[in-house]
Formats: structure tokens, sequence, C-alpha cells
């Protein structure tokens, strides 16, 4: 059985008006939020073999503070189309995956990300996980899939837990 996590940056800084988006750091809201969502992995016994990250300065902070908690440090891919991508697009690199992986960690941004988790929760997913992810997919949120096969064929999984920092802290 494969896993696949999908994690939104967390919550990013806006107090430089001058600084280009991909350029954006943390928020100290956006620092915990990623600490707290690392201890989350380890606690659940959620760890990834690689992480996908997309290549902008938040998302790097997130994998980064994210990866300080991990007992071990996967492999990582730092992903310039991963800003900014559509699901669709997420799911193109998700397919690249090699298939000897078994858990795979993807962070990105909205609304991607999001429409991502949307279209891959098949029926059969946790009814309390999809509720949650219809409600609100914020910052820091983790989207947690398993599925039998293969990245490449990858269309839809069982999603079996929406998690948001605000309901774990």
């Amino acid at each position: 059985m494969k896993q696949l996590l999908l994690l939104r940056h967390a919550k990013s800084s806006w107090d430089d008006p001058d600084l280009d988006d991909f350029d954006r750091p943390l928020a100290e809201r956006g620092v915990k939020a990623a600490r707290l969502m690392g201890r989350e992995l380890v606690a659940r016994g959620w760890l990834p073999d690689l992480a996908l990250v997309s290549a902008a300065l938040r998302t790097r902070d997130t994998w980064r503070l994210v990866a300080t908690e991990l007992p071990t440090h996967p492999r990582t891919a730092f992903i310039e189309a991963l800003y900014g991508a559509s699901a669709t697009g997420i799911l193109g690199q998700v397919h690249q995956t090699d298939p000897s992986c078994g858990s795979l960690l993807v962070i990105a941004h909205n609304s991607g990300l999001e429409d991502l988790a949307k279209q891959l929760a098949r029926s059969g997913s946790e009814t309390t996980a999809r509720k949650t992810l219809d409600e609100k997919f914020p910052t820091s949120a983790l989207a947690r899939f398993v599925f039998e096969g293969d990245w490449s064929g990858l269309s839809s999984a069982r999603l079996t837990h929406c998690l948001r920092p605000k309901d774990l802290g």
C-alpha cells in the first residue's frame, strides 16, 4: 500500500509588500504550524521516503521545519513546476515518482493542492476527513491518502485523514 501526503505550505508573511510572491518567508504562526505538522507526522508514523517541494521560499522553509522533526531525512526534490501548479500539474509530478517509493510527501500551494486532494478522494474515504477537506484546506493542512498500485497510474485514492493545525494544538 502506498501513502501520499499532501501538505499545504505554512502561513507566509506579508510584512514586506515589495517582495515577489515566490520569495515570501514564513510568518511566526507558520513556523509554529510547520513544526507541529512535522511532529504529527512522526507521532502517527507517516514518514515520507521522498518529499517533492515547490521551490518557493515558503514551501522550502515549511519543509525545513517539518524535516527537523523527522527521525530520518528523506530524499528531497525542490521543483520549480510545483509553484503555482494546478491539480493536473501536481499530479503529473506525482506520476513521475519511482515505483519503489512507498510514502510520498508533496508540499505545494493552493488552489492546486486542495483541488488535487478533492479530485483524488474517492468513495470509501473517511467521512470526517472528507468533510474537513470540503470545509477548508488552510495553510499547513495535511491530507493523507492510501492506495494500491503505482504512482504513474494514480487517479484516485482513499482519503484517511485531513489534519489542520488548529485541530491539533
